[in-house]
């Protein structure tokens, strides 16, 4: 009798699984980004110069002709690289198809 008074009255807490929501903050802005048109020439030339086409802080450090390192591409870590380097794109492509210019 005793143990059928314990089994019935104890009861076991099971942990409960709460879905954490991860909040992007840069969700706006990555979607102000990717909805970005291009339609000037002059904003197309300047987002095209100023966003770098490889990323500017990969090296490779020579010594007596020997490479001895190399420094990764830094660029990917950049939460928004991806809308950046499609921006890039859409102005160039806005250049060449729209404006007629010679990319070289």
């Amino acid at each position: 009798m005793n143990s059928r008074w314990i089994s019935d009255r104890t009861t076991v807490a099971q942990p409960q699984t709460t879905k954490i929501s991860q909040i992007d903050l840069l969700q706006p802005l990555r979607q102000w980004l990717d909805q970005l048109e291009i339609s000037n020439p002059k904003l197309a030339k300047f987002i095209y110069k100023a966003i770098p086409a490889q990323c500017p802080f990969e090296r490779d450090i020579v010594l007596f002709d020997r490479k001895i390192a190399h420094i990764p591409p830094m660029c990917k870590l950049n939460p928004l690289y991806d809308q950046l380097v499609g921006l890039r794109f859409r102005a160039l492509c806005y250049l060449v198809d729209q404006c007629g210019m010679d990319i070289s």
